[in-house]
């Protein structure tokens, strides 16, 4: 049943509270560290899918993937980078610098399909990018400055995630240009299953407990493996623009959640900075929205 477009908005801001979970849930592990939270999450969401699969696009869709195209693969690899980079990094600094570095990737991705595809960026975007891109060197001036060398790391880890997801969108648009229509979901499939590979020799020795491994067992289901799933039901009902300014959602649930879950209150230069990127997002969705129903 195709959904209309009220439920379409509603589950899309269900997907961005699932999402926003990550942050709040890492600050109550015990015992779980860096690359071990990644494949505890990354093994769960595997599980997830293997069910979760079949039962949306039938028994044979293993057989149906694109196992010998380059670009599935690549997708895969991307999804990986993406799980293992905002897991780690979520373990290096707080949860607001993650989310509003994370929010850089609209842009990185207009520029990535500018360099690789050609693609003309309008002025509007052009200037969007330069004031979001002062918005995350603030950001990270600030904690230079601050002498928090863990904070600074873990918000360059964090840039590794919009870096990854923005070749992730590029590839996808070079395959249907090819001809080629690549499913995100299995590719998430991918992605979590070479995150494990990768990851687990990292982890090793093992260290979470059962109440470790129920919560990362919970993000690898609810946090990832089903807003998947229903943000591309979702994208397909919903103009590009309102699924990414229903994203953003994310950021605000996410800094809300560790503030109320965690008493983690973002830094002033965060909230400065955030402010500059998430502005400059919002004004130039909104702004190519408009000029698209003139």
């Amino acid at each position: 049943m195709k959904l209309q477009h009220g439920q379409a908005v509603a589950l899309m801001v269900l997907c961005a509270a699932l999402w926003s979970t990550a942050g709040v849930v890492t600050r109550h592990l015990e015992a779980a560290r860096s690359f071990e939270v990644t494949f505890w999450r990354s093994f769960f969401t595997v599980l997830s899918l293997l069910v979760i699969l079949p039962l949306w696009q039938g028994r044979d869709i293993f057989r149906r993937l694109p196992w010998r195209s380059g670009y599935f693969w690549l997708s895969g690899l991307c999804w990986s980078i993406m799980f293992t980079a905002f897991m780690v990094a979520l373990t290096l600094t707080a949860v607001a610098n993650v989310l509003i570095t994370m929010a850089v990737g609209p842009f990185v991705t207009a520029l990535f399909t500018r360099v690789v595809l050609g693609h003309r960026l309008p002025a509007r975007t052009w200037g969007a990018i330069v004031v979001a891109g002062l918005g995350i060197g603030w950001m990270y001036g600030q904690q230079f400055s601050l002498g928090a060398p863990n904070l600074l790391l873990g918000s360059l880890v964090a840039l590794c995630v919009p870096l990854a997801a923005a070749t992730q969108w590029t590839l996808v648009q070079k395959s249907h240009a090819e001809g080629l229509d690549l499913d995100l979901v299995p590719s998430v499939l991918l992605g979590a299953a070479i995150s494990c590979v990768l990851t687990l020799p990292l982890a090793w020795p093992l260290q979470a407990g059962a109440q470790d491994i129920g919560l990362l067992a919970g993000l690898g289901l609810f946090q990832l493996a089903i807003p998947c799933a229903l943000s591309v039901v979702c994208a397909r009902v919903l103009k590009a623009p309102e699924v990414s300014l229903l994203a953003l959602l994310e950021i605000g649930f996410g800094i809300l959640l560790a503030w109320l879950g965690a008493n983690e209150v973002p830094q002033n230069s965060v909230l400065t900075g955030g402010a500059l990127v998430l502005g400059a997002l919002v004004a130039n969705e909104w702004l190519g929205w408009r000029n698209k129903r003139v």
